[in-house]
């Protein structure tokens, strides 16, 4: 899920939080779009933005020493980028209280429907008043974290792409498929001053266009690349979910074959923001949340259903918030084998 643990370094990640330093002198404009907007409360770009990165080294999200995070998007109107920094309380820390807020400069053909968006990126349409905590660890870790606010990047393939990466192998594998298939058939991002290797994620075409060849020395099997394929075929489709409630946004994208409810609740919490879309099917989420609430590792799906029952309509972010608190049972098997299918 966004925020899911990985057993290989025992953190949190993508949506854990990345590290986003006090904002400094960056670069100036170079030309580009700009938007302030403000939100109505604390604001921390680290935890709001962590979810869409793809793990270190992702070409397609960066964060600068000066506290910019930037972020390339292929959006509607073509390919973008933003870089957005963090002003007011609670901004980049989630530790302050009162309103935050970020500026946000955009180049690109999609600049302007980067900077349209930009508030539902940074958690406008999410509605943290609506969670009530039903646990002590829960509200531990709500009460610390006052700036979590659940993205939307309304983008669908942008999340269901590398989500299908991730299936069934490890994090450091899917990570690393992404990166060389983005720097491989993506283009530069657009901009003035923007960070060296940026890069804007290929278009539904040229996915679908990719030889088995690049596929496998990305290290994907055949099951992945042919689902990403049969995704971008429909890509217009896919990309209608992005307005649809949550129901009828994993519908549509279950009916594509290899996409099955983990994969449709992975992307959805990033491109809907939906906060009830919590991931089932997971190898180690269920007994993370039986360990954290009930002291039982050995959780499966319907045990966490169970319960994560009193959170109905903010299951997601109930367990994020558990993911966060790091309360994890301890290893007792070892770690998952990790393969290169590429080097075969």
């Amino acid at each position: 899920m966004a925020g899911r643990f990985d057993p290989l370094t025992r953190t949190a990640v993508r949506g854990g939080r990345v590290g986003v330093p006090a904002p400094g002198r960056g670069p100036g404009q170079g030309g580009g779009k700009q938007r302030v907007w403000v939100s109505d409360g604390p604001l921390d770009l680290g935890l709001t933005l962590g979810p869409l990165r793809r793990g270190p080294g992702d070409p397609t999200f960066r964060v600068a020493p000066d506290g910019a995070v930037w972020k390339t998007a292929r959006t509607p109107d073509g390919p973008a980028t933003l870089r957005i920094t963090g002003t007011g309380a609670g901004t980049g820390t989630g530790s302050g209280s009162g309103s935050g807020g970020a500026t946000a400069t955009a180049w690109g053909p999609g600049a302007d429907w980067a900077l349209d968006t930009l508030p539902a990126l940074l958690g406008a349409a999410d509605d943290p008043s609506a969670f009530t905590a039903r646990h002590r660890l829960v509200h531990a870790s709500h009460r610390r974290r006052p700036g979590l606010r659940l993205t939307r990047t309304g983008l669908v393939l942008e999340s269901l792409i590398p989500t299908v990466l991730e299936q069934k192998v490890t994090s450091d594998e899917a990570y690393r498929a992404w990166r060389r298939l983005v720097r491989q058939y993506g283009e530069p991002a657009p901009g003035a001053a923007v960070p060296e290797g940026l890069h804007v994620m290929p278009c539904a075409r040229t996915w679908a266009l990719i030889p088995s060849w690049d596929w496998h020395k990305a290290g994907v099997d055949a099951k992945r690349s042919a689902t990403i394929v049969r995704a971008a075929r429909v890509a217009a489709r896919l990309e209608e979910a992005a307005a649809m409630d949550l129901p009828a946004a994993a519908h549509r994208l279950e009916a594509v074959p290899g996409i099955g409810p983990w994969t449709s609740a992975e992307t959805l919490q990033r491109s809907n923001g939906a906060a009830d879309a919590l991931t089932t099917g997971d190898l180690h989420l269920p007994g993370i949340v039986g360990y954290a609430l009930a002291g039982d590792r050995d959780a499966d799906d319907a045990a966490m259903l169970e319960l994560l029952a009193p959170y109905a309509g903010q299951r997601h972010r109930a367990a994020r918030l558990i993911l966060l608190a790091g309360h994890t049972p301890p290893r007792r098997a070892p770690r998952m084998y990790r393969s290169d299918i590429g080097r075969i």
